[in-house]
């Protein structure tokens, strides 16, 4: 029997949360009420994202369709896989993007889907859904893009010029997990379309000699996505591959999905999932590496086996392990050193650098700027502060590790 609309939307929304790499931050600002047409990238309004200012962005989250040609082990829409299958039909991905964005719903479009026939036929009927809500409807909401890799790149190209940012997922942190696992896809193929998308969002940020205009073409960048647990690679070769990605690709974003057991599967992949602090633990480490200064070697160096320590955060078991760092000088030391201290972001640095210019601050001045005392005082040295006997404490570890807690029997 054909499902009913509202039947597909239940089974191809449930089929995209194993897509992590939904995000609406970093595209430019378009308000339907001042040019006209329906939606904007501003304000607030199923998939809840957040931009860098803390709001919440609602996007309709969907596959086109979750089946696939392809046999990827890890993924429940495999080819072999015996789950439920649905197909929308590009009108009806735009007018639930319309309907729902009319009733208040959703701020924009996340779209993926499984590959149907082939990479070009799957790729085109996406683009046709975004270049019709963007030309015929001149929706001005925020779009989100899976590419699919094996694609051509005029297909890609014309994606990137209605979608705010784009997806090409690497899946696997290494080529040999790809091989063993989706033995289907390239990870050469997928590492050039991504460096072609670079190419292309990097041309289109010049200015034309005649307009000295720029392009409008994937403000918001291109992302990826990793799954961890499912191949065995431990979190220093994750984040290594991480850090390649982002060096060589100019990526905005890696995004880090613990694997989840699926029916069926390989017995080639673990019975269980992964904690899901690891993942928590990789975004801590991904943010290091990005926005603090440090070095992805820097960040495994110490931990057992490659894994980031799960018990302490990343710059916390970091700071332990190379006492020698501290104390640092809250007065003097410069901003590279401050964003090293446990405790103290980049809001917090920049609030520190300007305070000190007017008096030398204290711990009293730190806890007015709404800074942990607990976590930071064992690190810096202000007025009237060392921390010389707190630095040497053998068991300064255990200061900062969770208490035990007595399980419940019952």
């Amino acid at each position: 029997m054909k499902k009913s609309l509202t039947e597909r939307l239940a089974i191809l929304s449930d089929a995209a949360k194993y897509d992590a790499s939904c995000a609406s931050s970093g595209t430019v600002k378009r308000d339907s009420r001042a040019s006209g047409g329906l939606g904007s990238t501003e304000g607030s309004g199923i998939c809840h994202a957040y931009a860098p200012d803390g709001r919440c962005i609602s996007l309709l989250k969907i596959l086109l369709t979750n089946f696939c040609i392809y046999d990827c082990a890890y993924c429940v829409n495999r080819s072999s896989s015996n789950v439920e299958r649905a197909r929308f039909t590009p009108e009806e991905v735009i007018w639930l993007t319309l309907e729902f964005y009319r009733r208040n719903y959703i701020e924009g479009l996340f779209l993926s889907s499984g590959i149907i026939r082939s990479s070009d036929y799957t790729m085109e009927e996406m683009v046709r859904i975004v270049r019709e809500l963007r030309v015929t409807h001149n929706f001005r909401g925020y779009i989100h893009l899976k590419s699919i890799p094996e694609a051509s790149p005029r297909l890609i190209e014309e994606a990137g010029l209605h979608a705010d940012r784009l997806s090409l997922n690497i899946e696997l942190p290494t080529d040999h997990g790809i091989t063993r696992f989706a033995p289907e896809k390239k990870p050469a193929n997928i590492r050039r379309s991504m460096g072609d998308l670079r190419l292309k969002i990097e041309a289109a940020g010049e200015p034309t000699l005649r307009t000295k205009k720029r392009q409008r073409f994937v403000p918001a960048g291109q992302s990826t996505q990793m799954i961890v647990g499912a191949d065995g690679a431990n979190d220093a070769t994750i984040l290594a591959t991480s850090g390649r990605l982002y060096s060589s690709y100019g990526l905005k974003r890696v995004y880090y999905s613990a694997f989840s057991p699926i029916p069926d599967s390989s017995k080639n992949l673990p019975l269980i999932k992964p904690p899901l602090m690891r993942e928590h633990r990789l975004y801590q480490a991904d943010w290091l590496y990005r926005f603090y200064g440090f070095g992805i070697d820097e960040i495994t160096a110490n931990q057992a086996g490659g894994m980031l320590d799960l018990t302490l955060d990343p710059k916390l078991a970091w700071a332990l392990a190379n006492r020698a760092e501290f104390p640092v000088d809250i007065n003097r030391a410069e901003r590279e050193r401050l964003l090293r201290v446990p405790g103290l972001g980049t809001k917090t640095v920049k609030a520190i650098v300007s305070a000190r210019r007017f008096r030398r601050l204290r711990l009293d001045d730190l806890q007015r700027l709404g800074i942990s005392i607990k976590k930071v005082q064992s690190f810096i040295s202000a007025e009237g502060w060392s921390p010389r006997r707190l630095i040497e404490r053998p068991d300064l570890r255990a200061m900062f590790e969770p208490q035990p807690e007595q399980l419940s029997l019952l």
